[in-house]
């Protein structure tokens, strides 16, 4: 990894969600990443943070999730808040087929 980055600071989490779920089936693993990491670091990261079940990165795809826009009133309605939850990068991850991440969502 460039910069001399952990694999802890190019991957943040798993993604947990029905879609994720879904798609391990097909050999597919969603991650939380660091918003500046490139493909070639997110796929060294994950073959480094499971070295010891040596699996084998096909290929890689990233998503820039936008932030939502939230907004809330005050009482009677006088007062408006608007901001925005903070945008986020989505990695898709592909193993080989056959390939499977054993334990990935323990602790979760």
């Amino acid at each position: 990894m460039s910069a001399g980055r952990s694999f802890e600071a190019v991957v943040i989490r798993p993604v947990v969600s029905e879609k994720s779920y879904r798609s391990m089936g097909v050999g597919k693993y969603i991650f939380r990443c660091a918003p500046d990491a490139t493909k070639v670091e997110i796929r060294h990261a994950v073959e480094v943070a499971f070295a010891s079940q040596k699996i084998d990165v096909v290929d890689v795809n990233t998503v820039n999730v936008r932030g939502r826009l939230r907004s809330r009133s005050r009482r009677g309605g006088r007062a408006r808040i608007v901001g925005r939850s903070p945008g986020w990068k989505k990695a898709i991850v592909t193993l080989a087929s056959g390939q499977k991440i054993e334990g990935l969502f323990e602790g979760v």
